[in-house]
C-alpha cells in the first residue's frame, strides 16, 4: 500500500536549504576574501624578516673573523646607512665571499640569501656578483653599521620615528611597504 503523503519527489532539496546553503557559502567566501591581503603581507614581512636577519647575522659573522665591519672603502669612519640596492653593494658582496679591496681576503661566505624571484624578495645576481637584495615588496634593505665602533646606532627608519640601539654594530631594515605606501613603525620589518 502506498503512502499518498510521501511522493518520489522528496528526493531533492528545497529550495529554501539551496538557499541557506549559498548564503553560508557566501559569507565563507567572504570572511576568506577578507582575511586574505593580511596574510600575505604577514608572510612578506616574515620573508623579509629572514633576509634581514641573514644580513645583520653575516655582519656579526664578519666582525667575528675580521674584527671589523665589512666596508667598500677605507674611508669609512662614522655611522653609516647602506642601501642594499645602491650605495651598499660592494659591502654585501665582501659578506657574500668576494675579496672587495682587500676585505675579505679568505673568501668566506657570510652571507647566503635567496635568490629574488621576479625581481623582489631576495638577491638579484649579476653573474656571480649581488647586484641587489630587495625585500618583498620590491623596496631597498637598509643598513645601518657602526664604523665608530661605539656601539651606539642612531638613525630615524621611517623617517619620522627616531631610534637608537646600544650595543649594537649592526641594524638592517626595509619599510615593509610598496614604494607608494605609507611606511610606520608598524610596517618596518626591522632586526631590533
Amino acid at each position: 500500500m502506498k503512502n499518498p503523503h510521501h511522493s518520489s519527489s522528496s528526493k531533492g532539496f528545497t529550495l529554501i536549504e539551496l538557499l541557506v546553503v549559498i548564503a553560508i557559502i557566501g559569507t565563507l567566501a567572504a570572511a576568506g576574501f577578507s582575511v586574505g591581503p593580511a596574510i600575505i603581507n604577514s608572510a612578506k614581512k616574515t620573508s623579509g624578516m629572514a633576509t634581514a636577519s641573514a644580513i645583520a647575522m653575516a655582519v656579526e659573522q664578519y666582525y667575528t673573523e675580521y674584527a671589523a665591519l665589512p666596508a667598500d672603502s677605507d674611508s669609512v669612519s662614522t655611522d653609516t646607512q647602506l642601501d642594499s640596492t645602491t650605495n651598499g653593494i660592494g659591502t654585501l658582496n665582501i659578506l657574500a665571499g668576494e675579496d672587495v679591496n682587500g676585505q675579505n681576503p679568505r673568501k668566506i661566505r657570510f652571507l647566503s640569501v635567496k635568490q629574488a624571484k621576479n625581481g623582489i624578495d631576495g638577491a638579484v645576481y649579476t653573474g656571480n656578483s649581488i647586484s641587489k637584495i630587495v625585500d618583498p615588496f620590491g623596496e631597498p634593505y637598509f643598513i645601518r653599521l657602526d664604523y665608530d665602533y661605539d656601539e651606539v646606532l642612531r638613525f630615524t627608519p621611517n623617517g619620522s620615528t627616531a631610534v637608537t640601539l646600544r650595543g649594537r654594530r649592526v641594524a638592517v631594515h626595509s619599510l615593509g611597504v610598496k614604494k607608494n605606501g605609507t611606511p610606520t613603525a608598524k610596517t618596518l620589518i626591522k632586526t631590533w
